[in-house]
């Protein structure tokens, strides 16, 4: 993974946007739909769309981490559009920045102890009053300076007046700068903090708007903080364009948690079964709209997508409101795709499948079950049946449609398939349509103990693509099945 960014400076064409993930666990739910509105925003701008991974905190920042994350974005089809950027290996620019702020005056070495701080905030708790650091190394002359003692490098934030952003969701948002205090850029190891790293890369990498959860709204103001005094020293640095998006919240209104569903990306693909456009279309709607419409395709979202649009209350993560939606998604992808996604969670189940033996018949079924599924679970649980280990384990239900009388009949219709050799499901439909009506009944009582048979369970495709599905040997195998277990238990 490249660590290089290009040149260009915020403000100029074309819009540049970016996702910038902390690796320190997966990709979460919400950080996806910042990604997905990054680069909806780029793309309907006809702009860039950049990746890049701030793995400042060493200690928590993990390889496994990242591909984690870069894997999530990948299936979501949200890779950036150049190499991911790696924070850390800026180390070395971050810190030459806070040279040319130290340089020109607008940065501070401060020689405040841990000790001092702590004393200092203890008081403020004391007082009652919010702490605020308040060092006397801001204006004191550099050659009072303690030789040899460690120390860092503060920012000078302005002390009067105060600083507004025009945030393109949540409207003009203003902060008195007695609030901002002088914060630290470089730590006392000569390391950059997350404030000066983040500035400095989207500056470098040329990012004209940050869209991000509102929860970094107040980092925003510490961040111009640096962008303002660096525009006094050189070119090329502007302010980007904000625009502060809402967290998502629990279908209870509370913050969003592992019980409200916030699981990584992996896990809605891997352990829910959800299809890529599902998520996509699902996160485009918290938050976003356009009139009541909940089915928007990737190639609609690029052309109808602006910040315009995005809501200034949070948004409520529904389940139960996804599936559906994933339901229709199964309903419209194409079959052999869906066996493709399907197969390997056949393969993990105890059934007679292989997958470059049976991955035909597996799309041949397809069309048929997709209307009863929700999720690719379900999907392979549908068609399970088709691969079954003989004899087939019954469900209760289904063990209790065979007996007595039905055992009898499915007898009776055991004769019947064996003399169709016209094994189609038309075929199929017209004998025991006909068979249904000589007898008198209606065409379920014929179909019951047939899907039993065939299936092990009460509930499956239709009864004629389930025989059509099987064949006619498999089928007429599974009947007999069910017949010989009968016989044996009267004997």
């Amino acid at each position: 993974m490249a660590s290089s960014v290009s040149g260009a400076t915020p403000g100029s064409a074309p819009v540049v946007t970016r996702f910038a993930p902390s690796p320190t666990g997966f990709l979460h739910i919400g950080g996806a739909r910042t990604a997905l509105f990054n680069w909806l925003f780029a793309r309907h701008h006809g702009g860039k769309y950049l990746l890049r991974i701030e793995d400042t905190d060493r200690a928590r920042s993990t390889e496994p981490a990242i591909a984690a994350i870069l894997d999530g974005l990948a299936w979501l089809g949200l890779e950036g559009d150049e190499p991911p950027v790696l924070q850390f290996a800026r180390s070395e620019r971050h810190a030459e920045v806070a040279a040319q702020l130290l340089a020109s005056g607008h940065a501070y070495r401060c020689y405040l102890t841990a000790e001092e701080l702590a004393e200092r905030r203890a008081l403020a708790q004391t007082e009652r009053r919010p702490f605020r650091i308040a060092s006397e190394w801001r204006d004191r002359d550099a050659s009072e300076a303690p030789a040899g003692l460690p120390f860092v490098v503060r920012i000078k934030a302005p002390q009067v007046g105060e600083t507004a952003i025009d945030d393109r969701v949540q409207g003009r948002v203003t902060v008195g700068n007695a609030e901002l205090d002088d914060f630290v850029i470089l730590r006392s190891d000569g390391t950059p903090t997350y404030m000066l790293a983040v500035v400095v890369d989207d500056r470098d990498m040329g990012v004209t708007h940050v869209i991000r959860g509102d929860d970094h709204l107040n980092n925003a103001f510490r961040q111009l903080v640096i962008i303002d005094a660096m525009a006094k020293v050189e070119d090329g640095w502007a302010r980007p364009v904000y625009a502060h998006v809402p967290l998502i919240h629990g279908a209870d209104g509370a913050k969003l948690s592992k019980r409200h569903g916030a699981l990584g990306v992996d896990a809605y693909r891997d352990e829910l079964g959800l299809l890529p456009e599902t998520v996509l279309n699902y996160l485009l709607r918290l938050g976003w709209g356009h009139g009541d419409r909940e089915v928007i395709t990737r190639d609609e979202a690029i052309t109808l997508f602006d910040l315009d649009g995005v809501g200034k209350s949070p948004s409520r993560f529904d389940t139960k409101k996804l599936l559906h939606l994933n339901g229709h998604y199964i309903r419209e992808a194409d079959p052999a795709r869906l066996a493709d996604l399907v197969a390997p969670r056949l393969a993990g189940m105890a059934l007679d499948f292989d997958t470059s033996r049976d991955i035909g018949k597996l799309i041949e079924a397809m069309p048929e079950l997709q209307p009863r599924a929700q999720d690719l679970d379900e999907l392979a649980r549908g068609a399970a049946f088709l691969f079954a280990v003989r004899p087939l384990e019954l469900e209760s239900k289904a063990a209790a449609l065979l007996t007595g009388d039905a055992l009898a009949l499915l007898g009776d219709l055991h004769t019947l398939l064996s003399a169709t050799n016209d094994w189609t499901t038309a075929t199929l439909e017209a004998n025991l349509k006909a068979e249904a009506e000589q007898r008198g009944l209606g065409l379920g009582k014929l179909a019951q103990p047939l899907r039993a048979a065939l299936t092990g369970q009460t509930t499956s495709p239709g009864i004629f693509d389930v025989l059509a599905l099987l064949g006619r040997d498999e089928s007429l195998a599974r009947i007999r099945d069910r017949l010989a277990e009968g016989a044996a238990a009267t004997t």
